[in-house]
């Protein structure tokens, strides 16, 4: 059984508090809209496909249990609520994606029954709500497609040794996860040698988070720090570099947790296939290249103290973005998805 970053039964919302783990396991209710957005403005929920998921779920969660005079009202409440979630964090697009494809919805509802504002709310709730499934069954497809063109390129009986970046699993999911989903699928099949994962400074999700997946799962798996990611690749023989992605545009350049794009560069001299794993609602063609997308900067505290522990010399400046972008080039083994693995030029057709 996966761990649970989202609990959701009958319109009440628990999330999983990331920012506890691994010390501390609370799960925190959300009712409103607002304690979504700081809930993931916070990072107490993180990962593009979570972030997305508990956006909507806060709004629909909200939604039930107010009452309108008309279906225009509950337009108006969902377009004004989404236009509010999607400032919590810009880069990643899952959330913006959802909010957009469930504004259009209640608007095309409220077409049909104007004077009928309960069913305009059922039916946008129940769809809401259908994204938990979706998630998952999504996430367990990438997980097969990825470790069967890994598996792919192994010689004889040859395992794999993998390397993943930042937190992918089912803490950024609705469960088992994007790219530590094709670890967990290596492993399922047995032929998953083992798996390393970086720290993730400055935040830590490698070392809080993929640690304690890969421990909870019973997965064989090695903790590096982010600066040893290419004497790893030198001296342990990396079957392949798999990592997430916050947004995939139509040139395939990727953005994803800060630190991805040295990877890319480190495992390219080293002619380690390099995979981003990520669902088809992370992929965005209305941005031409990595250059057009907003990177996320984080307050100057993350960078410079752990648990709320200085560690960095008083006055020193700082520079925290989010995210960095690895160009499309570098993305030499293929973008994973719940569709099959494509290069990243092949990807505007399959979003026709």
């Amino acid at each position: 059984m996966s761990l649970e970053a989202i609990r959701y039964e009958c319109g009440r919302l628990e999330i999983l508090d990331q920012l506890r783990l691994p010390f501390e396991s609370v799960y925190e209710p959300i009712k409103t809209v607002g304690e979504g957005w700081e809930a993931i403005k916070r990072m107490k929920v993180r990962g593009a496909p979570a972030i997305a998921i508990v956006g909507t779920l806060s709004m629909a969660v909200e939604l039930k249990s107010k009452q309108f005079q008309s279906s225009e009202e509950v337009v108006d409440f969902v377009t004004s609520s989404f236009d509010y979630l999607k400032t919590s964090r810009p880069t990643a697009v899952n959330l913006s994606e959802a909010a957009n494809r469930f504004s259009l919805q209640a608007r095309e509802l409220a077409g049909h029954h104007p004077d009928d504002p309960e069913t305009v709310k059922s039916r946008l709730i129940t769809d809401i709500e259908s994204m938990l499934k979706k998630d998952v069954a999504d996430n367990k497809s990438i997980g097969e497609h990825g470790a069967n063109h890994i598996a792919s390129s192994l010689a004889g009986s040859e395992k794999a040794r993998v390397l993943t970046h930042c937190n992918t699993g089912s803490l950024a999911s609705a469960g088992y996860g994007t790219a530590l989903g094709v670890i967990r699928a290596l492993h399922e099949k047995g032929i998953l040698e083992h798996a390393f994962c970086t720290e993730t400074r400055p935040y830590n999700q490698g070392t809080r988070l993929t640690a304690y997946e890969l421990v909870y799962e019973k997965i064989p798996s090695t903790l590096i720090a982010d600066s040893m990611a290419a004497a790893l690749m030198r001296e342990k023989k990396l079957s392949a570099v798999v990592v997430g992605a916050d947004r995939v545009v139509a040139n395939g350049d990727t953005a994803n947790k800060i630190g991805t794009y040295q990877l890319a560069v480190a495992a390219n001299y080293h002619k380690i296939p390099f995979y981003v794993a990520a669902p088809f609602t992370t992929i965005d063609m209305s941005r031409a290249s990595g250059a057009d997308i907003v990177i996320e900067e984080r307050p100057a505290e993350e960078l410079t103290a752990i648990q709320g522990i200085r560690i960095a010399a008083p006055g020193i400046e700082c520079w925290n973005p989010a995210f960095d972008v690895t160009p499309a080039e570098l993305i030499t083994g293929g973008i994973i998805t719940e569709r099959g693995v494509f290069m990243p030029n092949e990807l505007p057709s399959q979003t026709v």
